[in-house]
């Protein structure tokens, strides 16, 4: 067993929000990346789309998820799925931390980790 520790008091903050990265993690070996997000009260991710898959998991407190022109409620427990391309960011109109834990994966990182993992593909 290998425990990668949250480490809440030195995140990193990007696209909007604070964050710790899954990667570079030497002992995993995974088919995609993520990321422990916080999006403190009164401020939002930036708005942002790209050529990965994406999942938020929402962890604690309650936040807005914008995209495509809609807005609905994200609150812990929540799960939502982002295609390629599809513009996003979560609001935090609250008045405590919005926690949730994004995962991102495309066939490149697929690809690298079947080579990693010994398989080249299917037999």
């Amino acid at each position: 067993m290998d425990i990668k520790p949250l480490d809440r008091a030195d995140l990193r903050h990007e696209n909007g929000l604070d964050a710790q990265r899954l990667l570079p993690w030497p002992a995993l070996n995974a088919p995609f990346e993520g990321s422990w997000c916080v999006i403190r009260p009164g401020t939002a991710s930036t708005a942002h789309a790209h050529h990965e898959y994406e999942i938020f998991i929402a962890l604690a407190g309650t936040a807005v998820l914008d995209s495509q022109g809609q807005r609905r409620p994200f609150v812990a427990g929540d799960i939502v799925h982002f295609p390629p391309h599809v513009e996003h960011r979560v609001i935090n109109e609250g008045e405590t931390d919005f926690e949730m834990y994004s995962v991102w994966w495309d066939q490149d990182m697929a690809r690298r980790f079947l080579t990693r993992d010994g398989q080249d593909g299917p037999a």
